[in-house]
C-alpha cells in the first residue's frame, strides 16, 4: 500500500514542472516578437552601453560620414 504513494506526488508536480516551462516559453516567445530576438540573459544597463558603443564604433569604420 505504501509502495506507491511517491507516485501519487508525481502528477503535481509534473503539472507544476509543466505549467514552470509553458509561463518560460511564453516570455520568451513575447519577447522575441516585440524585440526580434532572444533576451541576452544576465544584460545590465552596462552591457546595453557597451553594444550601444560597439554598435557605433563598427558604424564608423564601415560608414565612414564624407566630410
Amino acid at each position: 500500500m505504501g509502495r506507491f504513494q511517491w507516485m501519487e506526488a508525481m502528477l503535481p508536480l509534473g503539472i507544476i514542472a509543466g505549467m514552470l516551462c509553458i509561463a518560460g516559453n511564453v516570455q520568451y516567445t513575447i519577447h522575441k516578437a516585440a524585440h526580434g530576438r532572444p533576451k541576452h540573459i544576465g544584460n545590465d544597463m552596462w552591457d546595453v552601453a557597451m553594444e550601444r558603443r560597439d554598435k557605433k564604433i563598427v558604424d564608423e569604420k564601415l560608414y565612414p560620414a564624407s566630410n
